[in-house]
């Protein structure tokens, strides 16, 4: 019951607390640094970064574009800048290496949203879940392609939470609030990770270009795992743990929809997993 109420506890007798929520505030550092970054310009008159995690330019230099915007551009039948495909390019070489989905852990907002309301699950003690299929987002992502397709319009950034929010923030206003709120709820009284695990069509787009890339987290010391299951309790995509920790072949986390959060890392009284790449394929010890 322990794990399940507070996950991590063991590790922070074991480690101390920062070796035990370390990854954690390494991502809330980066995720609200982006977004300050972002909001700078507007609410200050700092322009390091122009734009939004849609499009952005940093330093009037470095062009960054989303894969899932310009996919949707491109099926709207409207082309791109050179700045964009220069971007969007920057971008796909970048998660080729850390993993498409470090995206949903480290850079978007919502992962705020949707880890309150996992922690809000653990401490209200909710067990049943609702959860739609994993195919789900992936179905979603195609339909938003073919809106756009048939419409011309680049429509699922109408009412996607990442921009609704950062527009919100900078012009004021209740959608990106409210639609934050919906996700809280979802996730927190129907579906257990539901949004980002099994809806967001983003994250699945994220989760395809990740596929092959370089970043990884392994198992690595399974041999010294005591099934405490902070883990799997912790972990938002709990099915890719059990093949690296319990199974016989490599201890390397290879699913894409693994989002290298490091919590799994951090969790662990027994040092059982680590950062490494997809080659390191050492039998643990």
């Amino acid at each position: 019951m322990s794990a399940v109420l507070d996950p991590g506890r063991d590790a922070v007798l074991q480690k101390g607390r920062w070796a035990a929520n370390r990854w954690l505030v390494l991502r809330r550092a980066s995720q609200f640094g982006l977004l300050g970054l972002f909001l700078l310009g507007p609410w200050a008159g700092l322009w390091f970064v122009k734009g939004n995690l849609a499009s952005s330019m940093t330093l009037g230099v470095l062009p960054l574009t989303d894969p899932f915007v310009l996919l949707q551009t491109l099926a709207a039948r409207h082309w791109p800048q050179a700045s964009a495909l220069v971007g969007v390019l920057v971008v796909l070489l970048g998660y080729a290496v850390l993993g498409g989905r470090v995206f949903c852990s480290w850079v978007c907002p919502m992962n705020l949203v949707t880890d309150a309301a996992a922690f809000t699950r653990r401490r209200l003690g909710l067990r049943g879940s609702r959860s739609p299929s994993r195919n789900t987002r992936l179905w979603l992502l195609g339909a938003v392609m073919a809106v756009a397709a048939i419409t011309g319009v680049v429509a699922w950034e109408f009412v996607n939470p990442v921009t609704t929010w950062h527009r919100t923030l900078v012009f004021g206003g209740l959608a990106g609030w409210l639609l934050a709120g919906g996700i809280f709820v979802y996730d927190t009284a129907v579906a257990h990770h539901g949004w980002c695990g099994h809806v967001c069509p983003q994250g699945a787009l994220y989760g395809l270009i990740g596929k092959a890339s370089l970043l990884r987290v392994s198992a690595a010391r399974r041999s010294q795992c005591n099934d405490c299951g902070d883990c799997l309790v912790i972990c938002p995509e709990t099915p890719v743990i059990a093949p690296a920790l319990k199974g016989k072949g490599s201890p390397v986390i290879l699913a894409s929809d693994c989002t290298n959060c490091g919590r799994c890392i951090d969790v662990c009284s027994r040092d059982v997993f680590r950062f490494t790449t997809r080659f390191d394929q050492r039998s643990p010890s």
